[in-house]
């Protein structure tokens, strides 16, 4: 009876009784019920990436940001109550979307700028969505964000920086936001923010839980301030703390400089 009753509450607000499937979707999963959690993190701001039904990191990292900000267990998975939360915040217009996929059109945001008015579709439904993530003039946006780099880039960066160098000068921290940024320039790692930092054993704040505490304005204003050309590291790909640092490997590294307390290298 309840699970009736809250099909009949969606139906109610415009969306379909039939919204994502009970399958939990997670990070490596493909199809129709990843096309829609992107298209939803989308509609609300969280999800700037294409849509392209595969859950990668970027998926991954929009979906906890979410969790984290309405209040839900920050696991990554869309479960039953991520699900819930989502189909009362957003909505999904499926054709819409399934139309610009089929014409190999990228798109964000789709849900806050009416359909008609955007570069390359047509009318249909759309309007501003059910809620609206916070913004501050310090937090940086798609719009204005130098180099191509989105919103979600910005935060996922910021978030490492934080974790990994809140307690450096400020030049330590710029560096480290440099290092990410020369690892995604590089053909030896991933070529996005949320790849490089995700990537297994890359960083001490994701192992440790660090990646998600909340930065200030000053990590942000450190990833910004290297994405617009400054690089206090000199070109290197790693950074390591030499009273903790155990690894021969990382010890065999070219060293360039240490800034604080990190020795940066190649």
């Amino acid at each position: 009876m309840v699970l009736v009753c809250s099909f009949m509450m969606i139906s109610s607000e415009g969306e379909k009784a039939d919204a994502f499937t009970n399958q939990v979707i997670q990070h490596g999963a493909t199809g129709e019920d990843v096309i829609e959690l992107q298209s939803r993190l989308q509609y609300i701001g969280y999800y700037n990436g294409k849509i392209d039904g595969v859950f990668g990191w970027g998926t991954y990292w929009a979906l906890r940001n979410f969790q984290y900000e309405f209040g839900l267990p920050i696991d990554g998975l869309a479960g039953a109550e991520t699900k819930e939360k989502l189909v009362k915040a957003s909505k999904y217009n499926k054709k819409f979307v399934q139309e610009q996929i089929q014409k190999g059109k990228k798109f964000s945001h789709y849900g806050g700028t009416d359909l008609s008015k955007q570069k390359g579709t047509g009318g249909g439904g759309g309007g501003k969505p059910a809620q609206q993530p916070k913004e501050t003039p310090s937090k940086p946006t798609a719009a204005n964000t130098p180099n191509g780099f989105s919103q979600n880039d910005i935060q996922i960066m910021a978030n490492a920086v934080y974790g990994e160098a809140r307690g450096e000068p400020y030049e330590g921290q710029v560096a480290v936001a440099a290092v990410i940024l020369n690892r995604i320039d590089s053909a030896s790692f991933p070529n996005t923010a949320a790849g490089v930092i995700f990537e297994p054993g890359a960083f001490t704040a994701v192992a440790d839980g660090q990646i998600y505490l909340t930065p200030n304005d000053k990590a942000r204003e450190a990833v910004l301030d290297a994405i617009n050309g400054w690089d206090p590291s000199s070109n290197a790909l790693y950074y390591f703390n030499p009273v903790t640092a155990t690894s021969d490997w990382i010890w065999s590294r070219p060293q360039i400089k240490q800034i604080g307390k990190h020795i940066f290298c190649n």
